[in-house]
């Protein structure tokens, strides 16, 4: 476990550079970007479907980059099991008891129970 947390770093930096020259070396239709490196030139390296190509590339990096992430964050959060410095203070925080004084009520001012008669009959 410790060693897989270096390679999907490792791999998802390689793969968000491979997204910015991807991108980069796409042509837009406007030909804005993609004809400052020399217009043709993908299509003399790679090839006529260079176009479909790059897409279809550029659509597996960009499932492989959020793959690694949701991986990423499943590690960490695996790793970082104990519990937060709030979330210990909240546990071993006692529990405050619950008083007639607590409440905003005085206890001069509750109503007395009425006494029993020793006869057991009402007045």
């Amino acid at each position: 476990m410790f060693i897989l947390l270096p390679v999907l770093i490792t791999a998802h930096v390689l793969i968000c550079l491979l997204i910015v020259l991807v991108v980069l070396m796409q042509r837009p239709r406007s030909e804005g970007l993609g004809a400052a490196f020399g217009g043709g030139m993908t299509e003399n390296m790679f090839g006529a479907q260079t176009t479909n190509v790059l897409v279809k590339f550029t659509s597996w990096l960009a499932v492989s980059f959020f793959a690694i992430t949701l991986l990423l964050s499943i590690i960490t959060a695996k790793n970082a099991g104990g519990k937060t410095a709030i979330q210990e203070s909240l546990l071993n925080a006692p529990i405050p008891q619950a008083s007639p004084a607590a409440s905003g009520t005085p206890a001069a001012a509750l109503p007395a129970a009425p006494a029993a008669s020793p006869t057991g009959s009402p007045r």
